[in-house]
């Protein structure tokens, strides 16, 4: 069992059922306004390196609505692996708090985070993964579609974490999957070989987006450039232009299809307003998701640590 939270191949099958059932109950709570405070007198510290306003919002409205309070600190507060060495904050930290999440640039960091850590960690995103974002997405998938197995889910765009974590989930839980993106901008080779080595799913590369969508469940997108790559953008835009997701590519999948994406969106680049603000759109779902999913995931690891 893991102590932390910073892949979603270090869970099973049934601790992710466990998670996403933690999150329906405690959505239910949320909505129906009914007190829960496991959380009382406890603290999370919420280590920025990247920047994003829904990941703090709804990790620190989570955590005080759950009871306890929530501390955030930005690149200028904590100059992680530069000003102070990882291990000697994680130590600290673990002494003050009683949870920590991270959001940051290099992987190796959660990682040393969580091995010096006397209290959970929870990968808020790095450059290789994302994992809080597709158990927030799986759990959207099975609210409107009741079943999250043996789905075809066709991502269009960069191979990014996004995609790493999707695949790690394929490596955990039965799925259809398809990246279709320009060659030399595939997902991470060792995840690949991962999801290959499980033989559970059936994952595809593609470089055409309307072989790639067809009879797709769902489509799922993201920006072009992340973080990090913004001196990539225009170079990016001419390589990505014909994977744009918009209404005649929705229909080239011959079924009723949902939309998906992370967001923040760049409107009219990889994603048309048309379809994000569709019928078929599930974004804020997901967005709102976040924060519940984020919820069970300090649950279960207050109840399991």
């Amino acid at each position: 069992m893991a102590k932390h939270f910073l892949h979603i191949s270090d869970f099973t099958d049934k601790e992710i059922w466990d998670i996403l059932k933690i999150a329906s109950d405690l959505k239910l709570k949320f909505h129906n306004k009914i007190s829960y405070s496991p959380f009382k007198n406890q603290s999370l510290a919420m280590i920025f390196a990247k920047p994003s306003a829904r990941t703090r919002v709804s990790f620190e409205t989570g955590f005080q609505w759950m009871g306890g309070s929530a501390l955030f600190l930005g690149p200028n507060d904590i100059g992680i692996g530069k000003r102070e060495a990882i291990k000697d904050i994680s130590r600290l930290f673990s002494r003050y708090n009683d949870m920590i999440m991270a959001r940051l640039f290099d992987h190796d960091h959660i990682l040393e985070l969580a091995e010096f850590s006397d209290i959970p960690v929870i990968n808020g995103l790095t450059d290789y993964n994302h994992p809080c974002q597709i158990l927030t997405d799986i759990f959207t998938i099975w609210e409107h579609l009741k079943n999250i197995e043996d789905l075809k889910i066709t991502y269009i765009g960069d191979g990014n974490n996004i995609v790493n974590s999707w695949l790690q989930l394929a490596s955990v839980l039965p799925l259809s999957f398809v990246c279709c993106c320009p060659e030399g901008y595939e997902p991470d080779h060792k995840t690949i070989k991962m999801v290959n080595n499980a033989g559970l799913s059936n994952f595809e590369i593609s470089q055409d987006p309307y072989v790639a969508v067809n009879n797709s469940d769902i489509i799922y997108t993201d920006v072009w450039a992340s973080m990090g790559q913004k001196e990539e953008a225009e170079e990016r835009v001419k390589l990505f232009k014909n994977y744009q997701v918009n209404s005649k590519l929705v229909r080239a999948t011959g079924k009723n299809t949902l939309f998906m994406h992370c967001l923040p969106a760049e409107r009219g680049r990889e994603v048309t307003d048309e379809v994000i603000e569709s019928d078929y759109s599930i974004v804020f779902d997901q967005a709102e998701n976040r924060m519940h999913i984020q919820n069970a995931i300090m649950v279960y690891l207050k109840n399991n640590f």
